[in-house]
This record gives C-alpha cells, structure tokens and sequence, in this order.
C-alpha cells in the first residue's frame, strides 16, 4: 500500500465532507471552487501553518506530534475510528514504521471452537481480517448458509460474497449500508496492517471485478463496526433482524469473534429456533457439510 497516496486522499476527502458552515465558518460568497473546507481553512482550524497542513496532506512530512494530529482531527471533525486511522497512515508514512503484525491464521484454535459450538442458540463465528468466516457454529451456518453452501470454493468471504455474488442484493436486506460497512471495515483493516498480503490481494481482487466495490473504496470511509443490528433476508426463514457483538480475540491476532442474537419473543427468535432445529437433523451421507433443504425444517 502507497501510505502517502492513502494519506492524501484520506486527508482530502475528509476536507470535502466538513463544510464551512460545520466548521463555523463564513462561507466567503457562493463561488467555492473545492467541496468542504479549503486547506487553508483547515490549517487555520488545527492551529498549523499553511505549509505545514499542505506537507501533511501530500505525505511529504517526517514524524508528526501527536497534539499536531489531535488538532487536525478535530479540525476535520473526525471520528474515532477516522483519528485512529490518521495516525496509523501517519506512523507507517513517516519516521518509523509500525511493528509488523503476526500473520493472521486461517485456524481457529480448539478452544475457541469448543467456545462457539457451545453457544447453541446463537449464530456465532470466527472472522478473519479480511472478512473470511475461518469457523462458524451450526447455527452461523443455518444463518449464513448462502455462503457457505460451496466451501469447494475456499473459505466462505463477506467481502468476495457481497460484491461478487448476485444473492447478495437479497440476502443483505440493506445491500447498499452492508456494502459500504464491508469496505470501511477493510480500509480500517488495512490502515491497521498495510503489510498484510492477503488483504491487499483480496481488495485488489475487489477493485478489479467490481465497479461497486471501485465506487466505494475510492471514499476513504472507515469505522469501527463492532455491535449493531444486521438485517438479512434467509432464503428459507425470511427476514431476520439481529443483534450484533464482535469481539477480537488478543491471543489471535486478526481473528474476531462475532455473536449474533435475536430480541425474546421475536421473529427472528422463532425463526432462529427454527433453523437450529435444522442444524441438528443428520447430514446426507452423500455430504460432509450441511445444506439448507427447506422441507427438512418445516
């Protein structure tokens, strides 16, 4: 990854999102030539001078204060996940370069099996840095079964299936805030780890195959994405609205532990018990892996 690219254009499109009147600042007429705030403006807002911002802005800049970074970040309004991002871009850009990581294993040690397959009434999985669902509980695969329903391809992706796969449009009751979730969260991941091959073979892949997934890279968003709501349409179940908890696992670096669950007495909750009770019909003899047959669960 060309960090000093990154910081550029991660800096520049922060600037276009911050207009003068969310800086409270005069707008200076209605003949604005750039969207948002002007370096200038910037500079003037983070306490710097002018030659300064633009020397960050392009990548040309040895080490970089923290207190500098700070009022930049709060120059362009930026969000947690955003400043964490900055400094990351920032450190691997200038003086020193930050440990590398561990390579993420593509294993899940027993133990963290054991812990998911005895959380049987929820979905629960194992998420590697770039998306790869590397372990899955019976019930995350009920849920998750149009990814999963063709491990001969390799290990089941967010990313690859969200933006590679036609069932994704339907599978993903919002595809549009999935797909935009999916791509910060891969910015987040690289900013935090830019040596890591796999990822940048993965979003290289995504760049080339999908015009989608070009669009939104090319937006700089990142975030933390570690509890929320999901919303998917099952092909068997219909809609499921579930909760969310992701949890990364410090003993495995890039790997992540993520817990679904469902509101008491809801749908969802029906439908989860539903397909659990599914997941534990034997398998075909002709199978090592389970597949969703609607008339096994009805």
């Amino acid at each position: 990854m060309d960090n000093r690219l990154e910081l550029r254009e991660f800096l520049a499109t922060r600037r276009a999102k911050i207009s003068p009147a969310q800086a409270k600042l005069p707008a200076y007429g209605g003949n604005r030539r750039v969207a948002g705030l002007r370096r200038e403006e910037v500079a003037m807002l983070a306490g710097v001078s002018i030659d300064y911002y633009i020397k960050l802005e392009r990548g040309n800049i040895g080490a970089v204060s923290e207190s500098v970074l700070d009022a930049v970040s709060r120059a362009l309004q930026l969000s947690s996940a955003e400043r964490d991002h900055l400094f990351r871009l920032v450190g691997s850009n200038g003086t020193f370069r930050p440990p590398r990581r561990r390579p993420t294993s593509s294993l899940v040690r027993p133990a963290i099996q054991r812990v998911i397959d005895g959380i049987a009434d929820s979905p629960a999985f194992v998420s590697g840095t770039g998306g790869d669902l590397i372990a899955a509980n019976a019930l995350g695969r009920a849920v998750y079964s149009p990814l999963f329903d063709n491990e001969s391809l390799g290990t089941p992706n967010t990313a690859r299936f969200a933006f590679l796969d036609d069932r994704a449009r339907t599978f993903f009751a919002d595809w549009h805030k999935t797909a935009a979730d999916i791509v910060a969260n891969l910015r987040t991941a690289l900013g935090s780890d830019p040596y890591n091959g796999d990822l940048t073979d993965l979003i290289d892949d995504l760049n080339r195959e999908s015009a989608d997934f070009r669009t939104l890279w090319k937006s700089h968003d990142v975030r933390f994405h570690n509890t929320g709501i999901k919303e998917l349409h099952h092909p068997v179940v219909g809609a499921l609205s579930l909760t969310f908890e992701a949890m990364e696992l410090p003993a495995d670096p890039g790997q992540t532990l993520i817990v679904y669950g469902a509101e008491p007495a809801s749908a969802t909750a029906d439908a989860l018990r539903l397909l659990a009770s599914w997941s534990v019909v034997p398998r075909h003899a002709d199978s090592d892996r389970a597949t969703v047959d609607p008339s096994e669960i009805g």
